[in-house]
């Protein structure tokens, strides 16, 4: 039969006492332990710590007991039985106090051993909560984590993007591996669906454009260089870049999301557990997919930027529909098509990984899952942006003006 869990405070030569533990520590059985261990706990506010006490029955009996008096040590050689329940009751007195287990057997060393790495972090008796800091030195603070972060996550991509690498040399040599059925179904998801919306977007894109450069050139009575505008911004600059920028928020969310659900519900330790890695099977399809699709949908969106572009010059500015086409056929440059075409899957790289990294660094709960989507767009854009003001300045650099 279990005997019941009791505690009992042993003074010490030093003047602090020790907690001897004794009696069976049970899931079953703890519930009386507990309320001992909060009365103490109010014993302890009653002589002067009560602030800490409240603070303790609000955290649990653990660190309501803390704050009592000071226990260096905790004493569980007389405990018969033990569990998980226990050892965490056990390891989070200890925490709470700043004391040492003794007295553990091997079987109760070795769990709570394997519980005190799960037991949150508590300040300890007779330290107070650090002051709190001035709002600048907060701000830089957060700013120091943020850099902190932010090299670590361009080392994790780095790393990312070597396995990425491996992956796919190693479907190179073994071609049978590779998942041409997944790749047409992302390919599916990330440029036929997305059609519908990047059209939409891109021919206001074209009325904005056509519209704002006209209003400023008819200052000068340059009107009909609106098509120079319209066409050269379109195929050069906007629409691979705003397409990007909108791939990045569907798909690259889309692949965070999945990938995060995936890793939270131990699919993909699963797979792995099978013999089938993530990155050829999941990732490398996804990154495959928009490094193959953003150039088309970058073309589709300038080619649609234009027609907009032309809409408003027909309706709003008296230069026929056909007129504007066959003038962009004289204007715009092959090197700007050149351009967009480069930039694509250069774009849909950067995208597609960082969507995929963040959904494989999703752990402990769905909240995570939000976080990491969240993190995989602002990743994703932001990238985009940088390398597109560098490609800017290379092409002119290099002469394609």
């Amino acid at each position: 039969m279990e005997s019941a869990p009791h505690f009992t405070l042993r003074p010490d030569a030093d003047g602090a006492s020790t907690l001897v533990l004794g009696g069976a520590l049970l899931v079953s059985t703890m519930a009386g332990l507990d309320g001992e261990l909060r009365a103490l706990a109010a014993e302890g506010s009653a002589e002067g710590a009560a602030e800490g006490a409240a603070e303790g029955a609000a955290a649990g009996a653990g660190a309501a007991a803390a704050t009592a008096r000071p226990v260096p040590r905790i004493d569980i050689s007389a405990v018969t039985e033990i569990d998980t329940a226990g050892a965490w009751l056990v390891c989070r007195l200890a925490q709470g106090w700043g004391a040492e287990i003794t007295g553990a057997d091997d079987k109760a060393g070795r769990l709570i051993a394997a519980v005190r790495t799960t037991v949150p972090a508590l300040p300890t008796a007779g330290h107070a909560e650090a002051p709190a800091m001035a709002p600048a030195v907060a701000a830089l603070d957060g700013l120091g984590h943020e850099v902190v972060a932010l090299g670590r996550d361009s080392l994790g991509m780095l790393g990312f993007f070597g396995a990425l690498l491996v992956a796919a040399l190693t479907t190179l040599r073994h071609p049978a591996r590779f998942r041409g059925k997944a790749l047409v179904h992302q390919m599916e998801l990330v440029g036929v669906d997305s059609l519908l919306i990047i059209a939409l977007m891109s021919f206001l894109i074209g009325v904005v454009i056509a519209q704002q450069g006209a209003v400023q050139l008819q200052q000068f009575g340059a009107e009909i260089y609106t098509i120079n505008l319209t066409g050269r911004l379109a195929m050069r600059e906007l629409g691979v870049l705003m397409t990007a920028i909108m791939v990045a928020g569907r798909s690259g969310s889309a692949f965070a999301a999945q990938l995060g659900t995936m890793k939270l519900t131990e699919e993909i330790d699963a797979m792995r557990i099978i013999g089938v890695s993530p990155m050829e099977a999941l990732v490398l399809p996804r990154v495959l997919a928009a490094v193959l699709m953003l150039p088309l949908l970058g073309f589709f969106a300038a080619v649609v930027a234009i027609i907009g572009g032309a809409v408003l010059g027909n309706f709003g500015l008296d230069i026929p529909f056909l007129t504007f086409l066959s003038r962009i056929k004289e204007v715009l440059p092959m090197n700007d098509l050149w351009i967009g075409l480069i930039k694509g899957p250069v774009f849909g790289l950067i995208i597609g990984m960082a969507g995929c990294y963040q959904g494989l660094q999703v752990t402990g709960n769905s909240e995570e899952v939000g976080r990491r989507t969240t993190q995989a767009v602002v990743q994703g854009i932001f990238a985009v942006i940088v390398l597109d003001a560098f490609f800017a300045v290379f092409f002119t650099a290099i002469g394609w003006k």
